[in-house]
């Protein structure tokens, strides 16, 4: 039966990169990694946090209260700090990490820690990045932005529909909520791009492998299940 399945826990934003790789923080900043073990599905990782991003890769990123950023290393079970200031990251792959700062400047990942960031044009207040190299973002406006690869394309085409968070895990699976907290996912059909979703969520994570999680206002978590 397709809907919502709700999961024990409280967390204020999550990130799914995979069905093995989902990552959330609650309000207080604490992190919490899925266990795949529904009856006990949280294990607190050391740390504070306000956004992360995971991805199918097992990569993973956040950023804290502060905007300082930081890469999860699983060798060291520890969060190695990457120079730079964000308010919003997401990682698609070890390769395909983007991230938003508080005045809505763009910035993608170069590889380099040394010199991590390259700055994008245009201005977004959440980011999703893709496995596969999508992205997509949504503006303080609302407006919802796919990125293009070449310049000459302004970078960014506009995508009709408003939301307030957007998750991208492939190009075929892409899901945001609006301010109102209606959740929608991409038809990637022009002429009708949304098909709305049940329920009401906050912030919602979608993986490489279709795999989608959601929490609502009351930091209420859920994994959507389909037929």
């Amino acid at each position: 039966m397709t809907g919502w399945k709700h999961v024990s826990g409280s967390l204020s934003r999550i990130s799914a990169g995979s069905v093995t790789n989902v990552w959330g923080v609650n309000a207080a900043g604490n992190i919490y990694r899925y266990t795949g073990d529904d009856n006990n599905p949280w294990v607190r990782i050391p740390g504070s946090l306000t956004d992360i991003g995971a991805a199918a890769d097992g990569t993973v990123w956040g950023v804290n209260s502060a905007g300082s950023v930081y890469r999860y290393s699983w060798d060291a079970n520890h969060w190695v700090h990457i120079s730079g200031n964000l308010k919003r990251i997401s990682a698609g792959s070890a390769m395909n990490v983007w991230g938003v700062n508080a005045d809505g400047n763009i910035y993608r990942y170069t590889g380099d820690d040394e010199n991590p960031w390259v700055q994008i044009p245009g201005s977004l207040s959440d980011i999703g990045a893709g496995a596969d190299g999508t992205v997509w973002g949504v503006n303080s406006d609302g407006h919802v932005l796919r990125y293009i690869k070449d310049p000459n394309l302004n970078h960014w085409v506009q995508v009709p529909g408003q939301l307030s968070a957007i998750s991208v895990g492939w190009k075929t699976n892409v899901w945001g909520v609006n301010s109102a907290g209606s959740i929608h996912t991409a038809t990637n059909n022009g002429s009708n791009p949304w098909t709305k979703i049940q329920g009401n969520k906050v912030d919602v994570g979608a993986g490489a492998d279709g795999v989608v999680w959601a929490v609502n206002s009351g930091g209420q978590i859920y994994r959507w299940i389909r037929d």
